[in-house]
C-alpha cells in the first residue's frame, strides 16, 4: 500500500467516526425536538435503573450516554431522595449499561475497518488488539471504582472523620504511597490498599485485582503475538508497538509495589518512540483518587485528523511568555533548572490533533477534549511529552449540546447570542480560539514544573486543584502578552470562554473526580469579579465586557500568574496558594471572596433545580446559516 493510499483510509475512518458520532447525537435532537418515541434507547436506560421516567431523569440519561458525564444523573438522584448507596449503585448500573452501547460502536468502526480492508494489516490489528483489550479494561473499571473510589477512600475519610490532611499524614506515616524514582515518594500509584484485619497495606494492582489484572495481560499476550506475526510497511514502528506492549504486559504483572512507577516508566518510553497517526493510549491520568493518585485505567485509539499539519505557533507564543514571566524573578540556579527543565519539555512536544476513535475502562465515565502526557517528569526530561486535542470532536459535541435554561437565566441572552453565532458559524475562528485556550491550557501545564515538583507541592492533597488554574492561565497569559497582533481579533471569543467556563465549573462542585477543575472556576471568577467584568447584585449577574475592564482582567491575570510561577518555582504547598481564593466548607472549596461565595451557591442552588431544564426560547436554526 502507498502512502497516499493510507492517507485516503486515515481520512475514511475519521470521517465514518464523525457520521457515527453525528448521529448518537440524533439523540440530544430528538430530545429537544421532543421525539420521545425516538429515544427508545434512553428508555431502556430508565427501565434498566429501576426509575420512571421524567424530563429531568430523559436529560440526565441522554448526557451520560452522549457526552459520558453522570453530574446531571447524580442530581436528578439527589433530587429525587436517593441515598448515597443508592446512588453509587444506580451509578454503576449506568456505567454497564454505556459501556454496553459504547463496546458496540467500538465493534462497529473495527469492523467497518476489516470489512472495507481499510489501512495494513498490521494497522488493522492494532484497532483488533486494542477492541479486545479494551474489553478487559472496562471490564476491570467497574472493580477497580468499588474498591478504590466508593471503598477505601471512603472508609479513610470515616476513619478521620473527613478530614483530609489526616488521611494524608496517615499514609504517609505508614508508607502507604508508591516509592518512585529514586526512592522519593512518587506523585501517583499503580497499586491499591488492601485491608487486612484491622491495617492497610499496598498491593500492585495484579495483586489487589488478580483475575481483572490478569485477563487484561492475556488478552495482551494475543495482541504482541499476532503483531509479531505482521510488518508495519508504512511507518517501520512494528518493533515500537511491540515493545510497548510487552512493557505493558511487564508493568501490569510486577507485583513489587517499590518497582511500579519504573516499569510503568517504561511504558511511558516505550510509548513516546510510536510517532504515528494510530497512538494507543494507557494509564496515564490520576484524577479520581484523591489521596493516593492511583492512576485510572484508561485505554483507547486516538486517531489524528489526516489534514492536520505540524506547526510550532501556539509553543512559540507560550516559550516568549514564559521567557517574560521567568524575567520577573532573581536569578537561582535552582529556579534557571526549573526553567530549563520545562523549556526542554516544550522543545520535544509530539501534537496530535485528531479524535478518539476507541475508548474503554475509565473513559466512559468522561472523555477529555485535550491531555498533555506522560505525567512522569523523569520520562518528559528524557523523551518529551506528547499532546492530543480532541478539536474536531469538541466542536461537533459542543454544536450539537441543548441549550439549557439555567445559561440563559444567568448570561443572559445577548451574550449567548455573540456565543452561538460564533459556535455555528465561525469554524476556523473557532479552531484558534480552542488552540489558544485548550491547547494552551496544555502547553501551560508543562511550565514551572521538574520532578519533584508535584510531590513536594502535595503535601495536603491540593496540588491538582491549583495545577489546572496553573495550565489554562499559562495558555491565556501568553495570549495576553503576544505582541503579535494575529490573533487580535479574538479577544472578544477568548474573553467570553473564560466567562463560561468559570461559572460552568461550579456544576462540578459535587464530583470528586473533576474538583480540580471546580477549584480552577473559583479562582477564575476571582479575576473576572476583581476586574469587574462580573458583578453580582440583587441575584442577577451583571456582566460587562468593555476595554477597559478587559484591561483590568490582563494585568490581574499577569500579576496573580507571575505569583503563582513563583510558588511553583518555590515548590511551596499548592494548599497556601489557593488558600487566598478558596477554603473548605464542610466537603467543599468555596470562594473566600464573600460577593463571588454568595453567586456560587446562587448557581449551584439553580443548577441543582434547573441544571436539566431546555431552553425552549431559542433554537439552533437561528443560528445555522
Amino acid at each position: 500500500m502507498n502512502n497516499e493510499k493510507f492517507i485516503d483510509d486515515l481520512a475514511d475512518i475519521y470521517e465514518f467516526l464523525e457520521f457515527q458520532k453525528g448521529n448518537i447525537n440524533k439523540l440530544i435532537l430528538h430530545l429537544e425536538n421532543n421525539e420521545f418515541e425516538e429515544l427508545t434507547i434512553i428508555k431502556q436506560f430508565a427501565m434498566n435503573l429501576g426509575l420512571m421516567m421524567s424530563d429531568d431523569l430523559r436529560f440526565a440519561l441522554v448526557t451520560r450516554l452522549v457526552n459520558l458525564r453522570d453530574d446531571s444523573l447524580v442530581q436528578v438522584l439527589k433530587k429525587a431522595g436517593k441515598s448515597e448507596e443508592e446512588i453509587i449503585i444506580l451509578q454503576e448500573k449506568a456505567y454497564r449499561f454505556v459501556k454496553d452501547f459504547w463496546h458496540e460502536k467500538h465493534k462497529n468502526t473495527v469492523d467497518y475497518i476489516k470489512h472495507n480492508n481499510l489501512l495494513t494489516p498490521f494497522y488493522q490489528e492494532i484497532f483488533a488488539g486494542v477492541y479486545n483489550v479494551g474489553i478487559k479494561m472496562s471490564s476491570w473499571q467497574s472493580a477497580w471504582t468499588a474498591h478504590i473510589i466508593n471503598g477505601i477512600n471512603k472508609e479513610l475519610l470515616l476513619k478521620f472523620e473527613g478530614d483530609e490532611e489526616k488521611v494524608f499524614e496517615y499514609l504517609e506515616k505508614h508508607h502507604l504511597f508508591d516509592l518512585g524514582h529514586n526512592n522519593i515518594l512518587a506523585d501517583r500509584s499503580y497499586s491499591a490498599l488492601v485491608k487486612e484485619k484491622d491495617e492497610y497495606h499496598s498491593k500492585a494492582y495484579i495483586n489487589a485485582f488478580k483475575e481483572q489484572t490478569t485477563a487484561v495481560i492475556d488478552e495482551l499476550e494475543l495482541f504482541e503475538e499476532k503483531l509479531i506475526e505482521l510488518e508495519d510497511e508504512m511507518y517501520g514502528q512494528k518493533w515500537d508497538y511491540i515493545l510497548y506492549i510487552q512493557s505493558l504486559i511487564k508493568a501490569f504483572a510486577e507485583t513489587k509495589t517499590h518497582l511500579l512507577v519504573e516499569r510503568w516508566a517504561d511504558v511511558d518510553r516505550a510509548w513516546m518512540k510510536i510517532k504515528t497517526p494510530i497512538q494507543i493510549g494507557h494509564p496515564l491520568e490520576y484524577y479520581e483518587d484523591h489521596f493516593r493518585k492511583a492512576v485510572a485505567l484508561e485505554w483507547d485509539i486516538r486517531l489524528t485528523n489526516p489534514e492536520f499539519a505540524q506547526n510550532n505557533n501556539r509553543v512559540n507564543k507560550i516559550k516568549s511568555a514564559f521567557a517574560k514571566i521567568f524575567k520577573e524573578f532573581k536569578s537561582k540556579s535552582e529556579y534557571k533548572s526549573i526553567y530549563n527543565f520545562s523549556l526542554k519539555s516544550l522543545d520535544k512536544v509530539q501534537l496530535y490533533v485528531g479524535r478518539p476513535a476507541l475508548f474503554f475502562g475509565a473513559e466512559f465515565n468522561g472523555l477529555f477534549s485535550a491531555q498533555v502526557v506522560p505525567n512522569d517528569e523523569i520520562v518528559s526530561k528524557e523523551e518529551g511529552k506528547k499532546i492530543f486535542a480532541f478539536a474536531d470532536e469538541i466542536l461537533q459535541t459542543t454544536r450539537a449540546k441543548p441549550f439549557l435554561k439555567l445559561s440563559r437565566e444567568i448570561f443572559g441572552q445577548e451574550l449567548l447570542t455573540d456565543d452561538r453565532t460564533f459556535l455555528f458559524n465561525e469554524t476556523q475562528a473557532w479552531h484558534q480560539v480552542y488552540d489558544i485556550t485548550t491547547i494552551g491550557h496544555e502547553f501551560g501545564h508543562i511550565l514551572w514544573c521538574d520532578d519533584e515538583t508535584e510531590t513536594l507541592m502535595n503535601k495536603t492533597g491540593n496540588f491538582k486543584n491549583i495545577e489546572e488554574f496553573k495550565a489554562t492561565t499559562g495558555g491565556l497569559v501568553s495570549f495576553f502578552l503576544d505582541e503579535d497582533p494575529d490573533e487580535r481579533d479574538l479577544e472578544k471569543q477568548v474573553l467570553i470562554d473564560t466567562i463560561k467556563r468559570a461559572v460552568g465549573l461550579i456544576g462540578w462542585m459535587e464530583v470528586d473526580e473533576v474538583q480540580p477543575y471546580y477549584c480552577e472556576g473559583l479562582i477564575h471568577l476571582n479575576a473576572l469579579f476583581d476586574s469587574k467584568i462580573l458583578d453580582w447584585r440583587e441575584e442577577e449577574l451583571i456582566i460587562d465586557i468593555s476595554v477597559n475592564k478587559y484591561d483590568s482582567l490582563k494585568k490581574w491575570y499577569i500579576e496573580t500568574y507571575t505569583n503563582l510561577a513563583k510558588h511553583y518555582l518555590d515548590k511551596k504547598d499548592a494548599t497556601e496558594f489557593l488558600n487566598q481564593f478558596a477554603i473548605k466548607e464542610d466537603k467543599y472549596f468555596m470562594p473566600i471572596n464573600t460577593k463571588i461565595n454568595s453567586f456560587v451557591k446562587y448557581y449551584f442552588k439553580r443548577y441543582q433545580e434547573i441544571g436539566q431544564e431546555l431552553d425552549t426560547e431559542d433554537k439552533k436554526e437561528n443560528y445555522k446559516k
